[in-house]
């Protein structure tokens, strides 16, 4: 197993990684909207999702994978009534490769976060 730890997102927050490569997959912690500084992202949904969005980009970089390797996401929610807005900001990332995904609504995410997301992901 090989861990994995980039600057270009925030640090964990407790006693795991970013993420683990093993053989030649790379599976995520989950991401939330708080940036490479450990700030939380504002306050409304699309900014928090672009966020979570721009953690993942910088651990799938630092793996050696990439958005086009994704082949699972995992996609936790506060409020399923934002589910369109999270959905829409997501088909701009995933538009042509379609990963496999889950959508689950959670009474509260790690920092009171309203979006959190991980990935499993090849490795080349």
């Amino acid at each position: 197993m090989k861990k994995i730890f980039t600057q270009e997102a925030p640090e964990a927050i407790g006693p795991y990684s970013q993420g683990i490569i093993v053989n030649n997959l790379f599976y995520s912690s989950g991401q939330i909207p708080l940036t490479p500084e450990g700030t939380m992202i504002g306050e409304g949904i699309e900014e928090q999702t672009h966020q979570v969005f721009a953690n993942v980009k910088a651990v799938l970089d630092e793996a050696g994978s990439s958005l086009e390797d994704v082949v699972k996401t995992t996609v936790y929610i506060k409020d399923m009534d934002q589910f369109s807005a999270i959905n829409d900001i997501y088909g701009e990332y995933f538009s042509e490769h379609q990963p496999a995904r889950s959508c689950v609504e959670v009474a509260r995410l790690p920092k009171d976060a309203l979006v959190e997301m991980e990935v499993i992901a090849l490795v080349h």
